[in-house]
């Protein structure tokens, strides 16, 4: 594993995993790998019980992670990996919360499929993509990273200011590179040490009111 991404969904993850990829660091984990293989959600879901060895099952083979739910063991990875680079993306909390009202939070609390994802995965059937979703989001990412509610917007934006604090705090700063959406290429080449592509920075995910930049 060379680089971690600790940033919560809707911070331009899916983007990162794309500039990720064509960095080198491939293949690279994202909550989508969980769309494309849904069986893997045995894994997360034993990683939750602390199943160590289930975490490492899942990221076997794996050069980088981004995203949930690999972002809910972020101070498991950052230990298990003490070499790996660690990125944490972020973007403005106000802007952060209505990109996962509209999406995210849907699904969580009413069972609503995100018509971006049924788009990217046209082969997989719509109920196994919200029940993959929906079963690690509440037995993994809601418990982990949201002390087990997301139904009030201040406790949600209060858990992702308080993550990112935390991931601040406790990863040391030349391990470290907090990532503004929007920055484009140049930090984290630098970061990385990777010479900078010539075509455009990736812009995945977007919805139509965050044009502009990318939102996952």
């Amino acid at each position: 594993m060379d680089v971690i991404g600790v940033g919560f969904g809707r911070t331009g993850t899916l983007s990162l995993r794309a500039a990720l990829v064509q960095l080198g660091f491939d293949p690279c984990y994202h909550f989508a790998t969980l769309f494309e293989q849904p069986d893997q959600a045995k894994y997360w879901l034993a990683a939750a019980e602390n199943d160590v060895n289930a975490l490492r099952t899942a990221l076997d083979g794996y050069r980088a992670t981004v995203d949930w739910p690999g972002t809910a063991f972020w101070r498991e990875l950052v230990r298990e990996y003490p070499n790996a680079k660690v990125i944490l993306s972020t973007r403005d909390s106000a802007a952060w919360y209505d990109s996962m009202e509209k999406t995210i939070l849907r699904l969580l609390l009413r069972g609503e499929q995100s018509a971006a994802v049924a788009a990217q995965f046209p082969g997989q059937p719509p109920e196994q993509l919200v029940q993959t979703a929906t079963l690690v989001g509440h037995r993994v990412v809601v418990p982990r990273c949201f002390d087990g509610r997301v139904d009030d917007r201040d406790h949600v934006i209060a858990c992702y200011e308080r993550h990112n604090e935390a991931v601040r705090r406790e990863v040391p700063a030349d391990r470290l590179l907090e990532y503004r959406v929007g920055e484009g290429w140049d930090p984290i080449c630098r970061f990385l040490g990777v010479e900078v592509p010539d075509s455009p920075y990736p812009h995945l995910n977007e919805r139509p009111a965050d044009r502009g930049g990318p939102v996952r």
